[in-house]
């Protein structure tokens, strides 16, 4: 089983990109989880038709002990098994303590040994990289990690810090960083702009996906591009991705 972890800071892209990817890898075979490390708990929405699914958390705090995996984890696009961890009511508790709690219930459940899927995709708001929103890059929840980026000043900031974080815990055997997908904003200058910083954090560019409207008209339409028109320019360029992953 492949666990892969990916990062970015929160609007850039990052869960429109693990969906397609987990889409993609589907369409390759592969039986896929996708985890969204989110208090939004948006991650998975376009694997299901454009709807919010219980959050782990959510039911937890309705029905106590008493929750079987079926309340919590949900079959989306093409089999791809859709979780969300939640998080607490703004401005009350910690949502890293959210995902912290939500990833001791899943253990509980024994959730990876009953679906049995190829990979697990953890994709992790990387605004802040402490407690719970660094759970997947320790313990050995994820293996690889993927940071998502633009050009833009501020997501390429919180790419540095989260490249920080990751190196933090590869010295202690934990998850190495994979490389930077470039997700395009068309910020002038952008792929220099991003190549630099790979430079400066000792990474690379490991994919690069191109600005497209179709990528929002699909999320309109509450689905992935790989759903909404797999035979798209942009379909190929994430199922490029999804092969490029599982040949690493």
């Amino acid at each position: 089983m492949r666990k892969i972890a990916i990062y970015g800071k929160g609007g850039i892209g990052k869960s429109t990109t693990t969906s397609n990817l987990s889409a993609a890898l589907s369409q390759l075979g592969y039986k896929v989880m996708q985890i969204g490390c989110d208090p939004k708990a948006d991650s998975t929405k376009n694997l299901m038709k454009g709807k919010f699914i219980p959050t782990v958390l959510d039911v937890m705090n309705e029905k106590g002990d008493d929750i079987d995996l079926k309340d919590i984890v949900f079959e989306g696009y093409n089999g791809v098994l859709c979780v969300e961890a939640g998080g607490p009511t703004p401005g009350v508790g910690c949502a890293g303590r959210g995902i912290i709690a939500a990833f001791e219930k899943l253990e509980e459940l024994e959730a990876f040994e009953v679906y049995k899927p190829d990979i697990v995709i953890y994709d992790v708001l990387g605004d802040v990289v402490c407690g719970g929103f660094s759970m997947p890059i320790r313990n050995g929840y994820a293996k690889d990690v993927y940071i998502v980026t633009s050009g833009e000043m501020m997501s390429m900031y919180a790419a540095s810090n989260i490249s920080t974080a990751v190196n933090q815990f590869k010295s202690r055997g934990y998850a190495s960083l994979k490389g930077i997908i470039l997700n395009a904003k068309n910020v002038d200058g952008e792929v220099e702009l991003v190549e630099n910083l790979c430079n400066e954090i000792n990474s690379n560019v490991f994919h690069y996906i191109p600005r497209n409207q179709i990528v929002q008209i699909s999320e309109n339409d509450g689905k992935t591009v790989i759903e909404k028109d797999k035979e798209s320019e942009m379909a190929s360029i994430y199922m490029n991705l999804a092969r490029k992953i599982v040949s690493e």
